[in-house]
């Protein structure tokens, strides 16, 4: 089962997307996501990152905005030019947009803010195929209160969206490579609050079917679902 997580690389984030990617070969991670804000674009070389560490490198987007209305209008701008889209939640009103919306792949940190996640919302994560995030960033990265308040919030999340099947994806949502956390250590984090090892392994290798899947759809021989350009349709 693949390994994949979702960084923030420079200038989101503190390390550039060659040493995330570095350090994830190290962590034994098989692919990183680099899914910056949509305020702050990266530069970088996927191929060559890929081929110097052999380390897939997924071009992402987290689009952050103030409402659905700028939402709606940023997915559309990104969704033609990026491999996975995420959207940056925290309220309820862009977490029921994230998870009604066919052309957003992830919901992003649905818990953080004033935001909030219910049954409502797995049914349509679950309906619309959107993945939603489980951010292990405050469980790793804070102490005390905080970090109470984040155990029990992605307990409960993790009630809700097992119980309605709703697909997800597991992040430490790292913003440098020394944040980043080996696969074995996000395992025992998900065991705190409830997660089986396998659940948080299938979380991981979400990024990696989300990548997998639009690219094929981003392929020139795509047509629909299950239906690709043959040689006939390239010759006509």
């Amino acid at each position: 089962m693949p390994r994949y997580e979702g960084v923030h690389a420079h200038p989101d984030g503190d390390s550039t997307a060659a040493r995330f990617a570095a350090a994830a070969a190290r962590h034994g991670f098989d692919g990183v996501v680099v899914r910056n804000h949509s305020d702050a674009t990266p530069d970088y070389d996927a191929e060559r990152i890929a081929e110097e560490y052999d380390v897939d490198v997924v071009d992402a987007i987290e689009i952050r905005a103030d409402n659905p209305d700028v939402a709606s209008g940023h997915v559309g701008n990104y969704r033609p030019k990026h491999t996975v889209v995420a959207l940056h939640g925290g309220t309820n009103a862009l977490n029921r947009f994230a998870v009604e919306s066919d052309r957003v792949d992830v919901l992003a940190h649905p818990m953080r803010g004033r935001g909030d996640f219910n049954h409502v919302l797995a049914k349509a994560a679950a309906e619309h195929g959107t993945r939603v995030e489980f951010d292990l960033s405050r469980v790793l990265r804070e102490d005390g209160g905080p970090r109470v308040q984040a155990l029990q919030d992605l307990r409960k999340l993790r009630e809700i969206v097992t119980q309605y099947d709703a697909p997800y994806v597991v992040s430490a949502n790292p913003t440098s490579h020394l944040q980043l956390r080996a696969p074995r250590e996000l395992v025992a984090v998900g065991e705190t609050i409830g997660f089986s090892s396998d659940q948080i392994r299938q979380g991981l290798a979400e990024w990696a079917a989300l990548a997998e899947r639009n690219r094929e759809r981003m392929s020139d021989a795509f047509i629909a679902p299950g239906v690709k350009r043959g040689r006939y349709e390239e010759d006509a």
